[in-house]
């Protein structure tokens, strides 16, 4: 028996997900949870085989999950589920020693198959992702670059930013100016949304 912890902050999807594997004979639902900071305490206490997570969750995110999940309970293997195609992603969740990365809109016996093959050792990447991946290839921004378009997303001022992050506005400026220039955007709205979609930067 496979035992299976899933973690989806929507309750109708996480419900449909805890009924789709229940239907299968050789998987075990042992934890559902909403909140990304849930799942290491549940694993600690349920050690299931496979840990389905949601990629974007209340706590902490998937990603940061599967990395804390592999630190402490290496053998737990991580599948990642996502409703957005986001190549910047799939790399991300490699990096995080993620065994898969399936998008929810991928067909209903995807997710026991993968759960199964995941339980084996097998990676279950989606190869539409992975093509899109390797095209798009590495977030091209910094660390700080990224904490700065990360902030300006939410609405702050070049002074705001700077305060939150102890720079100063120039600072904060060319930050700006070299992730536009790196992106290829056409101003900072335009360089964040290019981010996000490429997935290289991670929005609330």
């Amino acid at each position: 028996m496979i035992r299976v912890l899933v973690a989806e902050d929507q309750d109708m999807i996480r419900g449909a997900l805890v009924a789709l594997l229940g239907l299968e004979t050789d998987i075990e639902v042992v934890a559902e949870l909403r909140r990304g900071d849930q799942v290491l305490p549940a694993a600690r206490e349920h050690l299931p085989d496979v840990a389905v997570l949601d990629i974007d969750m209340p706590g902490a995110d998937g990603l940061s999950v599967a990395r804390d999940l592999h630190e402490e309970l290496p053998a737990i293997r991580t599948l990642i589920l996502t409703g957005l195609s986001q190549p910047g992603h799939m790399l991300a969740a490699l990096q995080s020693h993620v065994r898969g990365f399936v998008l929810k809109a991928a067909p209903a016996t995807t997710l026991a198959q993968a759960v199964r093959r995941v339980a084996h050792g097998e990676r279950v990447l989606d190869p539409d992702l992975v093509a899109a991946a390797l095209e798009t290839g590495a977030s091209p921004l910094t660390a700080r670059e990224t904490d700065v378009l990360a902030l300006a997303a939410t609405g702050l001022t070049t002074e705001e930013i700077g305060r939150q992050l102890f720079l100063s506005p120039t600072t904060v400026r060319n930050y700006l100016s070299n992730a536009i220039a790196k992106v290829g955007g056409r101003n900072r709205i335009d360089t964040i949304e290019i981010a996000r979609r490429a997935g290289w930067l991670q929005l609330p």
